[in-house]
């Protein structure tokens, strides 16, 4: 009898001594937080990913529980330099150790350069994916080389008009001074 892997409800132990691969083809929009930052610009587009499960003996430590991710997709941002659309290439291999609890996790965190997480038996690997595509997308993004040309200007003609047009604050000032005679 084979057990089904769900990457909803992912039992991780189960899933690494299966030394299971599982992978998706999954839209963008089932990453809700992801698609918020898409913003609609191209709900058509997709999130390839796989993951792999396996048990690695160390000497002295024992049976760990690994995770092997890869996520390749492709985020529609906004580009800041140009403000038009601009798709953000991502693409994420990593892997990550399992550990009894927080408690562990956190005691372990400082000496290890892995990712260390918590063993569970309904593991929700798409929340993880959505994770890592939000860690992995640019505070800033842009074109490398926008399609269309940049116009930098701090302000348009409206605002140049606006100002010419008013009067200087301290103007009534000057009327109120007497001519350098102190009373």
């Amino acid at each position: 009898m084979t057990k089904e892997h769900s990457p909803d409800r992912l039992d991780i132990k189960a899933f690494a001594q299966a030394g299971v691969h599982l992978s998706g083809h999954d839209s963008l929009l089932k990453y809700k937080r992801v698609a918020q930052e898409a913003k609609g610009l191209h709900p058509d587009l997709h999130v390839d990913w796989q993951a792999h499960g396996e048990v690695r003996t160390v000497a002295g430590l024992g049976a760990q529980v690994w995770l092997h991710l890869t996520v390749h997709a492709a985020v529609p941002m906004q580009c800041q330099r140009c403000l038009g659309p601009v798709d953000v290439p991502i693409d994420i291999d990593r892997e990550f150790r399992f550990v009894a609890d927080e408690a562990t996790a956190e005691a372990l965190d400082d000496e290890c350069e892995e990712d260390l997480l918590v063993l569970s038996r309904e593991f929700d690997l798409r929340e993880l994916i959505e994770d890592e595509l939000l860690l992995e997308l640019p505070a800033v993004p842009r074109h490398d080389e926008c399609p269309s040309h940049v116009v930098m200007k701090s302000s348009d003609d409206d605002f140049e008009e606006a100002n010419a047009q008013k009067t200087n604050p301290f103007a009534a000032l000057a009327s109120l001074r007497v001519d350098g005679k102190k009373n």
